[in-house]
């Protein structure tokens, strides 16, 4: 979970809007010079509050979002106005309630266009524009001229951290434009004192909003039998939808086929790696929990095992709180008409499944929940994935729930274990808190039943007390890479002897 539509519908028109006599009420006109955008602009404008010291547009957060507008506009030539007033509410993006009825005095305010549609976020998405930060004043017209870009961040190398980067044709054909996959590598401690030595590999996942730009300057200090040394590579999977969790689909492309075929095989080749699948692991948390567990069980012949924490929903019967399967289930509200919940903090709701939906309706395409759409929805007519649930009711879409069938990790075990129990037999391994903070242990325990009656020896534990960030104890740190160390260790009782692939 975590961070995160271009699809111009329900509440939205595309058109440019001409100035209009002031108003009243709050009244926004936004600009851009041509300078950060020589060309007409068609695409979203957003107006974001905040009222701390931060820029507005580095927000809204998940939790206790400031209020966001947004339109979307077609052809708007430089130094051309866009307006958001009350005159035209209809065509205003608005969360969590109307413009007109915004409390927004006092508040920071912040222009920004998306001018780049193949990131996930908007305030911070390299290549967006952006104005300088306003604060607002009651009956004050307010004028934002759109004059920055958003930098794409470098990846910075150094002696024990490195980059591999390929340029995928699998996506770029798809797509139709140069598309890069990409991870970090941190060396193992010995990597320049050995020089015929080879190494296992870790690749790990990061969650919703995490990429590839480790921290880490220096080798990690091993302390296992053996002295086992690993690479540690920290994948991108980072798309313009969000996250694209490594599963082939018809609105990403194939991200899984390209990370198997291309990526995997750059890294072997710049890098001395054991390259064979005795001597990769998978490991990831939340979404990249969800996608370790997705590409372990898809290409099974490719890793030595998974050691997946607290993943998104793995059994859509519980989507988080809903089980997208009963046609009379809702997003938004349950059987007796109550609220569903996204997130908690102990027994207390901090977010509301509607409310979220709501807010990353106005934020648009690389939200959660549009990230979830666009991995398991199929392609709509309109070129954007389908939706599975109706913005304004919650209703849900039955046959679009069927089509997520195909990305249940539960189905696909308990349909197919047959053919995948002799490449995926003991290497399945799950953690899970019992009060996850967004509500995901519902999932993980339906499939800890299904496991328990399949031949896979799989091992899924369930954390007493533990929630989305304290499952991540030192002592199941250490037994993870525990169980990664005899894996390897199975297969090379030397690991200090390979000098060969």
């Amino acid at each position: 979970m975590r961070n995160a539509c271009r699809r111009i519908a329900l509440f939205s028109l595309l058109l440019l809007v001409p100035s209009s006599p002031a108003m009243a009420g709050w009244r926004f006109e936004v600009t851009f010079n041509s300078e950060v955008h020589s060309e007409p602009f068609t695409g979203r404008v957003y107006v974001f509050f905040s009222k701390n010291n931060r820029d507005p547009r580095f927000g809204p957060g998940w939790f206790n979002p400031p209020p966001l507008v947004a339109r979307d506009v077609k052809n708007l030539k430089p130094f051309q106005t866009v307006t958001f007033d009350e005159s035209d509410e209809d065509s205003i993006l608005s969360f969590p309630e109307p413009l007109s009825k915004l409390d927004l005095d006092g508040y920071r305010a912040q222009a920004v266009m998306r001018f780049n549609p193949y990131v996930p976020t908007v305030g911070t998405g390299a290549g967006n524009g952006y104005s300088k930060v306003v604060t607002l004043k009651a009956g004050e017209k307010t004028v934002f001229q759109i004059d920055k870009l958003v930098k794409e961040r470098e990846f910075q190398e150094s002696k024990w951290l490195k980059l591999v980067r390929v340029k995928s044709k699998l996506l770029s054909d798809f797509h139709g434009r140069d598309v890069f996959v990409q991870g970090s590598v941190r060396l193992p401690a010995s990597y320049y004192d050995e020089p015929d030595r080879r190494y296992p590999a870790i690749y790990r996942i990061p969650g919703f909003g995490g990429r590839h730009f480790s921290r880490g300057v220096k080798p990690v200090k091993e302390d296992n039998k053996q002295g086992v040394e690993f690479f540690r590579i920290t994948l991108d999977p980072s798309c313009g939808q969000g996250h694209h969790v490594f599963a082939d689909s018809a609105n990403n492309g194939p991200v899984g086929e390209s990370l198997i075929k291309e990526l995997i095989p750059a890294f072997d080749e710049q890098f001395r790696s054991i390259a064979n699948s005795t001597s990769r692991f998978l490991t990831g948390h939340s979404s990249g929990g969800w996608s370790s567990l997705w590409l372990m069980t898809t290409y099974p012949e490719h890793f030595a095992g998974t050691w997946s924490t607290a993943p998104d929903p793995v059994d859509f019967r519980a989507f988080q709180t809903t089980n997208i399967y009963d046609p009379e289930d809702n997003m938004f509200v349950d059987s007796e008409g109550k609220r569903r919940p996204v997130a908690r903090s102990g027994g207390r709701v901090m977010i509301w499944c509607d409310d979220f939906s709501s807010m990353e309706w106005v934020l648009g395409h690389g939200g959660q929940l549009q990230s979830f759409e666009a991995v398991f929805s199929p392609k709509g007519k309109d070129g954007e994935p389908m939706m599975l649930w109706d913005r304004k009711t919650g209703e849900l879409d039955p046959e679009v729930a069927g089509d997520w069938k195909r990305y249940d990790i539960r189905m696909i075990l308990e349909n197919n274990w047959k053919e995948l129990r002799s490449d995926l037999k003991g290497k399945l391994h799950v953690y899970m808190g019992d009060m996850d903070t967004f509500y995901l242990e519902g999932a993980t325990i339906l499939l800890e039943k299904s496991l328990s009656e399949l031949p896979l020896d799989a091992t899924v534990g369930i954390h007493p007390g533990k929630n989305h960030g304290s499952l991540m104890t030192r002592e199941l740190r250490a037994r993870i890479l525990e169980g990664m160390v005899d894996t390897f260790l199975k297969f090379h009782p030397d690991p200090g002897g390979d000098s060969g692939p």
